[in-house]
């Protein structure tokens, strides 16, 4: 029974975390339209805008980062932000969603993305690590050195060699910065959509004042 069980548990997870990956697209989009809601329901403060910086820019640092080091489902990325954290990514995206939902101090924004990452993310990242657990031999070595989401104080150094990857796979612990990576990945799209936000916290509500003066 209990081995019934966990098949069961195990299929209705992998169910779960197809919708989720479906979902994560058309849900961004319905949050950008609450969030331009509230910016229309409420103006933004100056000071508010400012210190959302303090986490937008570093999110989108992490991520151009993250981006420039990754190479999807060829190697075990362990060095750069992937030595501190094994999803450094995500974690950028939380720390950009948190800048815009204190831009605009809405609690309602806050929690929206609250619990789209923990319905859309957590899932995701479960069927990305079960993926990495199959194709590098090394990765539940990684796993048990470096956090999930947190990041370690000091980068892990693991051993720069060992046993080839499963399924022909290249392993890599090794490798720095690059480009053609972040061009790749085209992470550049994060920066220039948070500037088109920035924007139009800035300049949405004045224009749409002076188009509709009867608004509020």
């Amino acid at each position: 029974m209990a081995c019934g069980e966990s098949l069961s548990e195990g299929g209705s997870m992998q169910r779960w975390q197809r919708v989720a990956r479906r979902i994560r697209v058309p849900l961004g989009f319905a949050v950008a339209a609450l969030y331009l809601f509230e910016l229309w329901r409420q103006a933004p403060r100056q000071s508010a805008i400012e210190w959302s910086l303090t986490l937008t820019i570093p999110g989108l640092w992490l991520r151009g980062y993250a981006s420039g080091y990754v190479k999807k489902n060829r190697e075990l990325t362990a060095t750069g932000p992937y030595a501190h954290t094994r999803n450094p990514l995500y974690l950028g995206s939380m720390l950009i969603a948190a800048g815009f939902a204190l831009a605009l101090e809405s609690w309602l924004i806050a929690l929206v993305l609250a619990l789209g990452f923990a319905i859309i993310y957590i899932p995701v990242i479960a069927s990305e690590e079960r993926f990495l657990r199959a194709a590098f031999p090394r990765f539940d070595e990684y796993r048990r050195h470096v956090p999930r989401l947190i990041p370690r104080l000091t980068a892990f150094k693991g051993e720069r060699s060992g046993a080839p990857a499963a399924s022909g796979i290249t392993k890599g612990l090794a490798g720095g910065f690059s480009w053609a990576l972040y061009g790749k990945h085209r992470e550049y799209n994060a920066a220039i959509g948070a500037i088109f936000l920035y924007l139009s916290l800035l300049f949405l509500r004045p224009i749409l004042q002076a188009i509709f003066p009867g608004a509020r």
